[in-house]
């Protein structure tokens, strides 16, 4: 789509150069019949240059599209209406030009959710920064630990590395709205960090062949998420206590999921289940959530459940209590840990078990640098 605009783009452009050779009496063109001075020569040129600009600038350096389409748009305008008669039906193509402008600024630049998204993660980066240089975990920091969080914890290779004050992850795959709902495409990247606990998501989806961005913010008093439909149109938008607790749950998962060692934090108390699961409670401000893990054999993680994190109803603003759990696998290195780099957001409603996200992680990383 944005290859089909840009050619359109460029076209539009290229014919801004008639009124510039028709001022300068470089050409003789029938289709212009009014006279065009040489300043609005100069203007016709000038909005030729804008709008290939904007048409590079759409790929090479899409957050400043829309300030640069802008500028072109109102320079092209300005010269169409000079030779109204003549140049009048370039005002469609300025239309369709604006409303790509107006979805830029939203989706690529300073008034979208990616925009806010990136302005939470700076934030978080530079407190991260300014942080003392973290101690290395060692064999002593287990110790008050059950056993088999203690072995995962060593088969994601925690021992011996400095202890985790965030991470940045980037992934792919694909999420629905439900069971019957269709799949939609999505590549998505995400900073956590901890003391205090700050969780920042953002994905852009597609459905259908439109655009769907999603944002989750969780700080120390508050979290909400945001699913907007071409950057412009709200879809979902929730907030408040209900959706700080279960992002609670979301923010524990992360922390045994895409970063084991911070399982050490003494927020966290556990009680041995059996011979392969333990239950954990985590505390974070007035919020207390529980879950249970699951581990295999070679004491990798391979679930988590949790009956703290409900559903979203199909109006996008009611939950339904469901039973939430994320099955993982295929572990390899990435950094100097041992992490999944496949797993499933599932579900258990009264039809049964469904999974509504399918997750491949490409990269974590605890050099949280953009």
């Amino acid at each position: 789509m944005r290859i089909a605009f840009a050619f359109v783009l460029f076209v539009h452009a290229l014919i801004h150069v008639m009124g510039f050779l028709k001022a300068f009496e470089f050409a003789q063109l029938a289709q212009l019949k009014l006279p065009i001075s040489r300043p609005m020569g100069v203007l016709w040129l000038a909005a030729l240059a804008l709008l290939l600009v904007a048409g590079v600038v759409l790929f090479a350096a899409p957050r400043w599209f829309w300030l640069v389409g802008l500028l072109g748009v109102v320079a092209s305008q300005i010269a169409i209406i000079g030779s109204w008669s003549d140049a009048r039906f370039g005002t469609m193509a300025n239309v369709i030009l604006l409303a790509v402008v107006v979805y830029g600024a939203f989706a690529w630049g300073p008034l979208g959710l990616r925009a806010e998204y990136e302005r939470a993660v700076r934030d978080g980066v530079g407190q991260a920064a300014s942080s003392p240089r973290s101690q290395d975990l060692t064999e002593a920091d287990l110790a008050a630990l059950p056993a088999l969080v203690q072995r995962y914890l060593r088969f994601a290779g925690v021992v011996g590395t400095p202890r985790v004050g965030g991470f940045r992850a980037r992934m792919t795959g694909r999420i629905r709205a439900s069971a019957s709902a269709p799949w939609m495409p999505f590549t998505a990247e995400q900073h956590n960090f901890y003391a205090p606990a700050r969780r920042y998501f953002w994905m852009n989806a597609s459905r259908g062949g439109l655009p769907v961005d999603g944002l989750h913010l969780y700080g120390e008093a508050d979290a909400s998420m945001q699913i907007r439909l071409l950057s412009l149109v709200p879809v979902v938008s929730l907030r408040g206590p209900a959706m700080m607790r279960t992002e609670t749950v979301t923010i524990f998962n992360d922390m045994c999921i895409f970063a084991p060692a911070t399982l050490i934090d003494p927020a966290i108390r556990w009680r041995e289940i059996d011979a392969h699961s333990v239950e954990a409670t985590y505390t974070n401000g007035p919020h207390t959530i529980r879950a249970v893990l699951v581990f295999d054999d070679s004491g990798a993680l391979v679930d988590f459940w949790s009956d703290d994190r409900p559903a979203l109803a199909s109006d996008g603003k009611a939950t339904l209590p469901q039973r939430w759990s994320t099955p993982i696998g295929e572990y390899r290195a990435m950094g100097p840990h041992r992490l999944a780099t496949r797993g499933e957001a599932r579900y258990t409603a009264p039809s049964g078990e469904y999974a509504y996200l399918e997750l491949e992680i490409h990269e974590v990383s605890t050099q949280l640098v953009r």
